[in-house]
């Protein structure tokens, strides 16, 4: 089985140290930066808009 392929508000939490309210708040603006009627964010996506290294926040997420 694969790993997925969208961030949730808890990965986000985790990779930040956020609370899941502003977790949240960050994902909303990055889906609609993005334009996206649907709010599903991608881990990809998120690194991009945050600057952060998708490698480590991989290894983080999924250990």
């Amino acid at each position: 089985m694969g790993r997925r392929i969208c961030i949730t508000t808890n990965d986000v939490e985790l990779v930040t140290g956020q609370s899941y309210r502003q977790s949240l708040r960050v994902l909303h603006e990055i889906a609609n930066a993005l334009n996206k009627a649907v709010k599903f964010v991608t881990i990809e996506e998120f690194c991009n808009h945050t600057g952060l290294n998708i490698e480590q926040v991989e290894k983080t997420i999924f250990g």
